[in-house]
């Protein structure tokens, strides 16, 4: 069974950016091994909290980065 892991800050991605990942991650599972591997292909999207993460040995956080909570399409 194909798998991916995708670990992200919390509250970073829209639950329509989740989807995006599953469905775009699982149609590159189904290009790669073909169809049969569509009903099989497990995507999981997991939030990492908040200061629960780092690179090179720190510890970052999305105020440390600048980040912003995720934009809404509709907010526009």
């Amino acid at each position: 069974m194909p798998f991916a892991n995708f670990k992200v800050p919390e509250k970073t991605l829209t639950p329509e950016q989740k989807e995006e990942i599953v469905t775009r991650t699982t149609e590159l599972y189904v290009e790669i091994y073909g169809e049969r591997a569509r009903a099989n292909t497990m995507v999981l999207v997991e939030e990492v909290a908040d200061g629960g993460w780092g690179i090179s040995g720190n510890v970052l956080t999305l105020a440390m980065l600048g980040e912003a909570t995720p934009s809404d399409p509709s907010d526009a």
